[in-house]
């Protein structure tokens, strides 16, 4: 009898059903709160950084615009096409990125100062078009242009500018939106953005730290509830073990292998890994398509002789300048200076070919210190905008800058539609490039008369 009884002693599965219920809707209760709470601190942070990356886009915008309209007016004076002088105007009036940039951050929380770097750039952008008129009426009165906006109507020319030949006011006009005050305006506009971009940057900064620290404070709540609900995922080992711990183990191995991973386990995993096989086989693709170590050099980042030899599979010939640059004197640098110095004098002539040709352009090493310019949509009439660029390259290498003593580029230049195929436009390029180094080095010389 006294067994009995002592066998009917102890905690009841109900009791212990009943006790879980409880402390599980108490834990509930607590942890709702502290989510709620967490998630009310994890959107401010969410807004904040949203609005700030929508205020720097803002202010990008305008420079993207005022970069886009630079390209289609110097298109345009250099081609005379007129689909570039509609896209122009396009932007400038029909898509006014500008304005519309400068309209959302003064309707945004941007700092006065930011609203004001900014307007002080849009202020410079709208100036230089001033300039961008006058040459596209110069272009507009060199070839005869009957139909063209109405603005362009009331821009008058100067008397010693329409007594100028077509060819000599196209060459006017391209120096115009290619010349060194017209980048030392868009120089000022980029600085009027840097300064905006900081401004804004300081005050997203502030405003993060602020609300970072409030959401530490609720994370902390959150981590001492997770301490009491650690008691109750034992219960649930089992079930996580077979739905969830072996199927990410079993991927582990798989992507170590750079292989898919198998779509098992619970739903949401069977979705993950449905979803990275998606992106495995994506990745798989670009890096079969695209690979960046491959076709760049390394020391100056502009294509290698792979890059440039997959580059020539698909030039157009008829509309296609190659510049072969060679640096003068090189080996004299390697040798008086050092190597590094050397590597430095290579990396800084990548560099300002880079400044000095469109993103269109590509720039490429094919040797020490080789290179190669192709100059992409380029007819033979900007031969004079060819020019001008290798004589502001030589200027500007004239000038030493740290360690790197002054030096030049000698350049020989040949154009697609004088040449029979690719390698016969190198060969003219190299041909002239040796005439350009027996005739004393530090200047160009063209295959055939321009």
């Amino acid at each position: 009898m006294s067994k009995k009884r002592k066998d009917h002693k102890g905690v009841s599965l109900r009791t212990v059903n009943t006790v879980i219920i409880v402390v599980a809707v108490i834990i509930s209760s607590i942890v709702f709160y502290a989510t709620f709470r967490l998630s009310d601190s994890f959107r401010h942070v969410t807004e904040t950084s949203a609005e700030h990356i929508e205020l720097r886009k803002a202010a990008v915008e305008l420079m993207d615009a005022s970069d886009f309209l630079t390209e289609k007016v110097q298109r345009f004076s250099v081609t005379g096409d007129t689909h570039f002088l509609y896209d122009y105007f396009e932007e400038a009036f029909t898509a006014n990125h500008r304005e519309e940039a400068l309209t959302r951050m003064s309707a945004g929380t941007a700092s006065e100062e930011a609203v004001n770097e900014l307007k002080a750039a849009m202020d410079e952008s709208l100036d230089l078009m001033n300039t961008e008129y006058y040459a596209m009426k110069l272009v507009i009165e060199a070839i005869g242009i009957r139909e063209y906006p109405d603005i362009l109507k009331s821009i008058e020319l100067k008397a010693e500018h329409k007594a100028l030949s077509s060819e000599e006011k196209m060459g006017l006009a391209s120096f115009m939106v290619h010349d060194d005050e017209y980048y030392r305006q868009k120089n000022l506009i980029r600085k009027n953005m840097k300064s905006s971009l900081d401004e804004l940057e300081k005050m997203a900064y502030d405003e993060d730290a602020a609300s970072l620290q409030n959401l530490s404070q609720d994370l902390e709540g959150v981590r001492v509830i997770i301490l009491i609900q650690t008691i109750g995922i034992i219960v649930m080992v089992v079930l996580t073990t077979t739905l969830g711990i072996h199927p990410v183990l079993n991927a582990v191995d798989r992507i170590k292998e750079d292989s898919p991973i198998p779509e098992g386990g619970a739903v949401e995993f069977r979705y993950l890994a449905k979803a990275y096989n998606k992106m495995y086989e994506a990745y798989k693709k670009s890096l079969a398509k695209l690979n960046f170590k491959a076709s760049h050099d390394e020391l100056t980042g502009v294509y290698n002789r792979a890059g440039y030899d997959l580059l020539l599979s698909s030039v157009d010939l008829n509309n296609t300048f190659m510049l072969l640059f060679d640096v003068d004197d090189f080996k004299e640098i390697n040798d008086t200076k050092g190597h590094p110095v050397g590597d430095e004098a290579i990396r800084r002539v990548a560099h300002v070919l880079k400044e000095h040709f469109r993103s269109d352009d590509y720039v490429c090493r094919i040797g020490g210190d080789e290179f190669v310019v192709l100059m992409n949509h380029a007819p033979k009439r900007v031969s004079s905008l060819i020019i001008h660029k290798v004589k502001q390259i030589n200027k500007e290498l004239s000038e030493p800058k740290g360690e790197v003593p002054a030096y030049s580029v000698s350049v020989g230049i040949a154009h697609g539609s004088d040449a029979t195929d690719v390698n016969n436009l190198f060969a003219r390029c190299d041909n002239a490039l040796y005439e350009s180094k027996t005739r004393g080095k530090h200047t160009y010389t063209f295959a055939d008369p321009v």
